[in-house]
């Protein structure tokens, strides 16, 4: 320690001060990062403050809940604790908490997955606690390989902390598997005999690339995993849950160990729970918390940051929690699932850089569960609002838009008194929506609920909160006119028509054929949202759908396929789905000559090509379009990422979707585009045409996500078109006129990014 060390504490008290009593603003990162600035090793000139330790706490949910709970139950046993407790994780946080305390026993630090690499060399935590890896924020952080191995790259630069780590998660192991370090492993060592979820995010081997095999799962990727080929499977549980009962009133568990076991009971709902706990007594173990002073702090725990905190609200029961990204939104629906009455539930979801700008991954949350419940009223608010009320929509959701809290208690009255209240917010939606139920839960029941009408959302006269738009409904689509190749003219909009949902009389039954290729590989963005838009739109017309799932290692005959639909994955997955598309490649060519509907989304247009690009190497594609993808200069790490709009032949309406991609497509001489770029910010299929995507005869490739069709439903209906067209054929049935829908919420989503993108 030295000069710099000094003047680093002189700018991080003068900070401090000039935050809490000029700016009335918490200080919880900027003194840190000044100090960091002065001093870089701040962290590690700090760190012998800890007379007996650290923990660092990482993994994509669930920090902040064990963070604290762990600091609590050392406090509890008598040790002084050094804690970021609001979830300040980057090394600004962890610095800000060293140079605000004296010495301490322990510090327990929340870090950030990437940021555990700047953290971790300096202050040689003694533990790393690692909870669990999710997909999040892929437009900020990249795919799970890429945290992996930021992660095993802190534990090599700290080669004596000992990682305790969960089991159950094949990610989480892999890690375990790759570092030298010290391991302890935690897991649930009984199936929770669950439901699942669509989407999980890891169903591949970390060592060979085989598909795993399950024993059981409890959610998402965690369980009991082996793969049939090399022998990668869940390791020997040092630390294991059983006899693990969950209910709408708490859960509980017995608690194994090599120091002995405790049985620990909680007033919390939900799987995620139990490894939250089951986490928090590994490490509490190790570092010589006793299981009563843990079932103390368990007890006494009464989080007032958002996550699983409980309000009153005009006499109602409220929680408010976070969720990020699908596998937490998923967990929260299991726990409001499990309240049988009526219910009000509102969703809040912004867009801005902590929370990733890219929305896609609404579309893998499992929002249909919440579908005929009876006695809900669903909301969707924050900045992305639009969004969640199409998704919610097309999970069967009528959701009223709503700008804060208030206005969604002031739509509750016709609801019973005793009907509870869920909110659900992601990451910078949280502490608004924290600070606003705060202060109703102050104010008397009249003044925070008892409006006497209901708020009007921006462009809503009538104060339903659903979306308004003068020019909502498409008009009846005439399907030999539809451009598939850039020389018609594209669909108009006209006045929205009634319809039942129902098919006519005498309606034909042959349904239309919608194959979806690998979804269990290629599910990336929010992708496969794109076929439930389609299925949606004709099931509404009254046309009979059938949608095949065809996962890896199935076949499909494409001679009865109206429609197919492919998407993106990660490299590992994308790798494998390409050896089955390249033993399909004569099948698809029929298909495509023969004028099949073929959508194809990120890594699944690249492959369409002669070349494409399958991680940082170039090699054959289907050839099923003259067009070849190319590997940017800098690799992966130079991609093109944004929202983007695009003027296509496909659609009145500008297109709106979000790039996030490392190659660069170059289309063949007369190739024609999806759509040009329309706004500034986008980038396209190369970054030096302003052209994304290609059409060829009846095949649509795109880089676009959001998911492409939902805010963009004229280009699926002239997908649906084609498709019916073959259906007719095919089938030797007539061809239905495609009546228009009320599309106006899918609209206002679509004018929201336009605008936002100044692409009227």
């Amino acid at each position: 320690m030295g000069l710099q060390f000094a003047a680093a504490r002189a700018v991080s008290a003068v900070s401090t001060w000039g935050l809490k009593h000029v700016f009335h603003r918490p200080a919880a990162n900027f003194p840190g990062k000044v100090a960091l600035y002065v001093d870089p090793r701040v962290i590690a000139d700090l760190a012998p403050r800890l007379q007996k330790g650290s923990v660092c706490v990482v993994g994509t949910n669930g920090k902040t809940t064990v963070t604290n709970l762990l600091a609590d139950a050392l406090e509890t046993a008598g040790q002084r604790v050094v804690c970021n407790r609001t979830g300040a994780n980057l090394d600004s946080g962890v610095a800000t908490a060293l140079l605000h305390a004296r010495e301490a026993d322990w510090g327990v630090f929340e870090c950030d997955e990437l940021w555990l690499a700047k953290i971790l060399p300096h202050l040689q935590a003694d533990y790393v606690l690692l909870l669990n890896l999710f997909r999040d924020q892929l437009d900020r952080v990249g795919e799970i390989d890429r945290i992996q191995e930021s992660i095993a790259g802190a534990l090599a630069a700290s080669p004596k902390s000992t990682l305790v780590f969960n089991a159950d998660d094949p990610l989480c192991a892999a890690i375990a598997e790759r570092v030298g370090n010290p391991t302890a492993a935690f897991g649930v060592d009984e199936d929770l005999h669950l439901p699942q979820n669509t989407v999980a995010d890891a169903q591949m081997c970390q060592r060979c690339s085989t598909m795993l095999e399950y024993a059981y799962r409890q959610y998402g990727q965690l369980g009991a995993y082996r793969c049939p080929t090399c022998g990668f499977a869940r390791p020997a549980l040092d630390c294991a849950a059983r006899d693990v009962r969950l209910g709408a009133d708490g859960l509980s568990f017995a608690a194994h160990g090599p120091r002995g076991d405790a049985a620990l009971e909680a007033p919390f709902s939900g799987a995620y729970m139990v490894y939250n706990l089951l986490a928090t007594w590994a490490a509490a173990d190790l570092v010589s918390v006793s299981a009563e002073a843990l079932q103390r702090a368990i007890d006494a725990f009464d989080p007032r940051n958002g996550r699983l905190q409980e309000f009153s609200v005009a006499g109602r029961r409220t929680l408010l929690n976070l969720a990020k990204n699908p596998t937490g939104f998923n967990q929260n629906i299991k726990i409001i699932l499990q309240d049988e009455g009526p219910k009000a539930v509102a969703f809040f979801v912004n867009d801005k850089e902590g929370d990733g700008r890219d929305v896609s991954w609404l579309w893998d949350i499992d929002f249909e569960e919440l579908a005929g419940q009876p006695g809900l009223r669903v909301f969707a608010g924050g900045i992305r609002k639009n969004d969640v009320q199409v998704r919610l929509k097309y999970a069967g959701l009528d959701a009223a838009l709503v700008d804060d809290a208030s206005a969604m208690f002031a739509q509750m009255d016709a609801l019973p008194s005793d009907a509870r209240a869920y909110v659900i917010a992601n990451y910078t939606a949280l502490p608004p929506v924290h600070a606003e139920l705060g202060r109703l839960a102050g104010e008397a029941p009249d003044a925070a609920g008892g409006a006497s009408s209901s708020p009007k959302s921006p462009g809503d006269p009538s104060g339903s909160g659903a979306a308004q738009a003068t020019d909502g409904a498409a008009a009846p689509i005439r399907l030999a006119s539809q451009a598939m190749e850039g020389d018609r003219a594209p669909v108009g909009p006209s006045s929205p028509v009634q319809n039942e949902n129902v098919p006519a009389a005498g309606a034909d039954p042959a349904p239309l054929m919608i194959a979806h290729l690998f979804p269990d590989l290629l599910n990336l963005y929010g992708d496969g949202g794109n076929v439930k838009v389609l299925e949606r739109r004709a099931r509404e017309r009254g046309i009979p759908v059938e949608v095949l799932r065809v996962n890896h290692g199935e076949y499909v005959d494409l001679a009865d396929v109206d429609l197919v639909f492919l998407g993106g994955g990660p490299d590992r997955e994308q790798r494998l789905a390409s050896e089955d598309l390249m033993r399909m490649r004569d099948d698809l060519h029929a298909y495509v000559e023969d004028d099949g509907v073929l959508l194809a989304i990120c890594g699944g247009f690249q492959i369409l090509g002669r070349e494409w690009l399958l991680g940082e190497e170039v090699v054959r594609g289907l050839g099923l379009v003259d067009m070849t993808t190319e590997r940017a200069p800098g690799g992966s790490g130079n991609r093109l990422i944004g929202n983007i709009a695009l003027r296509s032949p496909l659609a009145e309406r500008v297109v709106v979707g979000y790039e996030n991609h490392a190659g660069r497509t170059r289309l063949g001489a007369g190739v024609e585009a999806f759509g040009d770029v329309a706004s500034s910010t986008g980038h396209g299929n190369n970054d030096s045409d302003k052209r994304d995507g290609v059409r060829y005869r009846n095949v649509v490739g795109t880089y676009l996500h959001g998911p492409l069709l939902p805010k963009n439903p004229q280009v699926a209906d002239a997908l649906l078109a084609r498709a019916l067209e073959r259906r007719a054929r095919r089938a030797g049935v007539p061809v239905p006129e495609l009546a228009p829908l009320d599309d106006a919420v899918e609209n206002a989503a679509n004018e929201y990014v336009r605008n936002r993108l100044n692409a009227g």
